[in-house]
């Protein structure tokens, strides 16, 4: 394993808990309730007992393709079975997980490759995905490809309709001596070696982030910033959500937020992950109704996107206990809509890639208007002045969130050109700006590069998106600064209304000034059909900048806001 230093505090002890490793979950899911579902994908179901298995067989297919301890393997697949027996294949022999999203370009996929040292590559046959990703391991030291073939991890009728009607998106693979079947993989059906995982300091996954500097990097989090933070999330949702429960995995399983929420939450509760490749509205709530989802983890915008949907009925969500929204702030409309159409709490959580992701979550039942909870267990929250020298502040202020607990990661991967993102006393820098309450509940304003500076004063796009989005025609919104004469920026917003409603500049400009400050009334607004979204579907401020750069005069967020 390449070397790295450990930037910040010592790892925290992990709670007392039976399993130590990430594969520990599956073997014990497998012992306690072998013919429990574990992955519902399309309607073709795996139980635990199979998937142990083919995560073992796998474990030891890649022993034999040479790889060991410390090794990196990159995961550039959709919600599909193999994503999840790869994962645990990984975690058993101790071989280091890179999530790559399947929908990067050549040059993003090479990137991340060159940056994590990755070995092995695992893809799947589609078309799309595999070309760019196979393009990209050229000046690579990539040992092997493993191809997962995406009919095969189908139910038999649409794995038949697929070859027959969409065969031409499957790629045909040249002679490439790198290239194994996931079939030749897991052939020899050997048990792997047995390899020591120390949970505090093995590294689990590479998880690649824009980091609290805005510059991708890989987060190393090890078995127990993982396990410790399952087990904070556990702690909250408590009884509630006791037992197996139903997780639907429209988020894709390569962003740390589905990672725990999906894949390693249904695997401790012994319960389904019903995996869907890319998210459709109605596909989702037909998927919802048909496996009877529980838990559904989600970004804001697919709740809208569901929300606008014809077909949504009193009963679309009968069997939902909660939905754990997170990845981007929540409008307060949005959430009270949601849980009128779906009778169930809709909790708001926060957090990063670097710590696990969970920070704050709200309590079931206990949910605050605009705020993303309390810490959980473990946690400690600090707010500091965001200029040196980080005076601690008081209760009500607003200043830059930093945090120290189990699920903290211990540094970016070495070899990167890195800040040291931590303080002397182990607290990380998370790079958002919030309050506190008498109550310890977290308030985020918004990011720090997100910030816009108006005459000096710091000005909050959330703030001022959350007042739009109270006004009953706005679907969507995002704020941005933009070049000023008098102010040096000022801010200029983006609106999608809802279908079939109405609203013009000057009511919304009316409407915002109600609830935001002079200086914090936007410059201009701007009606839009769509706005740019993140492949996870999170509104993308950063893909509205840049194309608005190019028609107009659109200044770049400044990194860091002064004073």
């Amino acid at each position: 394993m390449d070397s790295f230093t450990e930037q910040g505090f010592t790892a925290m002890p992990l709670p007392d808990s039976p399993v130590q490793t990430l594969s520990g979950l599956l073997t014990r899911a497998a012992t306690q309730k072998p013919d429990a579902v574990a992955i519902d994908f399309l309607g073709r179901r795996t139980n635990y007992r199979d998937l142990f298995h083919a995560a073992e067989h796998a474990a030891a297919g890649l022993q034999a393709a040479g790889m060991k301890k410390g090794d990196r393997i990159g995961l550039c697949l959709p919600n599909i079975p193999y994503s999840v027996i790869m994962f645990f294949a990984a975690q058993k022999i101790g071989v280091i997980v890179v999530n790559i999203n399947p929908l990067y370009v050549e040059h993003e996929i090479h990137q991340v490759l060159l940056t994590s040292g990755v070995s092995v590559l695992v893809v799947t046959d589609l078309a799309v995905i595999a070309r760019p990703a196979i393009a990209a391991t050229r000046e690579c030291p990539i040992h092997h490809i493993i191809v997962c073939p995406f009919t095969e991890a189908l139910p038999w009728g649409k794995s038949f309709l697929f070859r027959a009607f969409k065969s031409s998106e499957l790629v045909r693979f040249g002679h490439d001596s790198r290239l194994i079947t996931f079939h030749d993989l897991i052939v020899i059906r050997a048990l792997p070696v047995p390899v020591v995982i120390d949970p505090l300091h093995d590294v689990a996954v590479l998880q690649f982030t824009g980091g609290t500097s805005g510059t991708p990097k890989a987060a190393m989090l090890t078995h127990g910033n993982l396990l410790a933070n399952l087990g904070q999330i556990s702690e909250r949702i408590g009884e509630a959500l006791a037992g197996p429960q139903v997780i639907l995995g429209v988020l894709p399983l390569f962003h740390v937020f589905a990672m725990m929420t999906v894949m390693l939450l249904a695997t401790d509760r012994m319960g389904t992950m019903v995996l869907l490749p890319r998210f459709d509205a109605q596909t989702t709530l037909d998927t919802i109704l048909r496996t009877k989802v529980t838990v559904f983890p989600a970004v804001p915008t697919i709740l809208t996107a569901l929300l606008r949907q014809k077909t949504i009925r009193p009963g679309s969500f009968q069997h939902m206990t909660a939905v754990i929204s997170g990845g981007a702030p929540l409008p307060v409309t949005l959430r009270k809509q949601f849980e009128e159409a779906a009778h169930c709490p809709v909790i708001e959580g926060y957090g990063l890639s670097e710590t696990s992701p969970v920070i704050t979550f709200n309590p079931l039942g206990a949910s605050r208007d605009g705020s993303c909870g309390l810490p959980v267990a473990g946690t400690e929250l600090q707010i500091r002045e965001i200029s040196p020298p980080h005076a601690l502040l008081s209760t009500g202020q607003s200043g830059e969130v930093w945090v120290r607990g189990p699920q903290v990661m211990p540094g970016y991967w070495a070899g990167q050109d890195c800040d040291n993102p931590f303080s002397e006393d182990g607290f990380l820098r998370t790079g958002d700006v919030g309050y506190l309450d008498e109550d310890g509940y977290l308030y985020l304003v918004d990011r720090l590069k997100d910030i816009i500076i108006c005459g000096g004063y710091n000005v909050y796009p959330h703030v001022i998106e959350e007042a739009l989005y109270r006004h009953p025609a706005v679907l969507e919104v995002l704020v941005i600064g933009v070049p000023d004469d008098y102010r040096g920026q000022a801010p200029k917003a983006f609106v999608v209304l809802k279908d079939g409603m109405r609203a013009t500049e000057r009511e919304l400009l009316d409407h915002v000034g109600q609830f935001v400050s002079k200086i914090e009334r936007p410059r201009e607004i701007v009606f839009r059909e769509t706005l740019p979204k993140t492949l996870i579907g999170k509104l993308s401020r950063k893909d509205l900048i840049a194309r608005e750069s190019l028609y107009s005069n659109v200044a770049p967020m400044p990194e860091r806001a002064v004073g």
